[in-house]
C-alpha cells in the first residue's frame, strides 16, 4: 500500500519558495504567497526580454502592486526565461536562484497561475533535486489560482458538478500521458478499481485535522475528504 506520513508542521527554514501568483490580478494572490514574498530575501522574476527588462511582464506588475499595497520592498532578480524547453535555459535559471540564495539567504521564484499547471517550476526543481538535495528539502511550492478556475468564477458556471468530470486538454495533435485526479469517493469504497498508470498517492483531510499522505492507494476509503492523484511518470 505504500508509506504514510502526517504533515510536518515544524519544517526547516525555507530557502526557496516557488510562488504561484494566480491569473494576473494581484488581489488573487493567496495569503501564503504574499507571506512568502514578504519574508524572503529577494524575489526572482522571469522575463522573456534579453535585456532583463520587465516592460511587458505581468508577473513583475503583480509583485510591484503587492509591494506598494502591503508596504514592503525586496531586491528583484531578473531571470531571462525563453520558452525553448532546453535544459541549458533551466540550468541558467537554477544558477541565478542559487546565486540569489547565497547572497540574500532565501529567495522566492514567481510564476503566473498555479505552479502545477504547465509551469517551469518543476523543471527547475528536478535539476535542484539532482544537484543540491539539501536545498531541495528546504524548498516549497505554493499553490495558486488557475486561469480556468478564475474564468469559471467570472461566468458563474462550474467546471464540474455532481457526477460530472473535468478535463484539461492541450491543443496539439500528439497523444500524451495524463495525470489523473480521482475525487469524491464514498466512505467504505474499495480502491482496487482505481487505475494506476503512473505514481499514485492518497491524500486524506488535506489542511485539516488528521491530514495524511500515502504513497500508493489505501485499500479502503475511510474519510470523505480523500482524493487520489495518479501522477505522470516523467522519467
Amino acid at each position: 500500500m505504500g508509506t504514510k506520513h502526517h504533515k510536518n508542521k515544524k519544517k526547516d527554514k525555507i530557502k526557496l519558495s516557488m510562488v504561484s501568483l494566480g491569473p494576473g490580478d494581484h488581489e488573487l494572490v493567496t495569503i501564503k504567497a504574499l507571506k512568502a514574498l514578504k519574508n524572503c530575501g529577494a524575489i526572482c522574476i522571469p522575463t522573456k526580454s534579453h535585456d532583463h527588462s520587465f516592460n511587458r511582464s505581468i508577473t513583475y506588475k503583480i509583485v510591484k502592486n503587492l509591494m506598494e499595497e502591503f508596504g514592503f520592498d525586496k531586491p528583484i532578480l531578473p531571470i531571462y526565461s525563453p520558452m525553448n524547453f532546453k535544459h541549458d535555459d533551466w540550468q541558467y535559471q537554477v544558477d541565478i536562484i542559487k546565486k540569489g540564495i547565497k547572497e540574500y539567504g532565501s529567495v522566492s521564484f514567481v510564476t503566473l497561475g498555479d505552479s502545477a499547471i504547465y509551469s517551469t517550476v518543476y523543471y527547475l526543481l528536478d535539476i535542484i533535486k539532482k544537484q543540491n538535495k539539501k536545498l531541495y528539502k528546504k524548498s516549497e511550492v505554493i499553490a495558486g489560482i488557475t486561469s480556468f478556475s478564475y474564468a469559471s468564477s467570472q461566468m458563474k458556471k462550474p467546471l464540474c458538478l455532481g457526477d460530472t468530470a473535468f478535463k484539461i486538454v492541450p491543443l496539439h495533435k500528439r497523444k500524451v500521458p495524463s495525470t489523473t485526479v480521482y475525487m469524491r469517493p464514498k466512505i467504505g469504497m474499495e480502491t482496487a478499481k482505481i487505475k494506476e498508470n503512473g505514481k499514485i498517492y492518497t491524500f486524506e483531510n488535506l489542511n485539516m485535522l488528521g491530514e495524511t499522505t500515502t504513497k500508493g492507494k489505501v485499500k479502503k476509503v475511510k474519510k470523505y475528504m480523500t482524493l487520489f492523484i495518479d501522477f505522470i511518470k516523467w522519467k
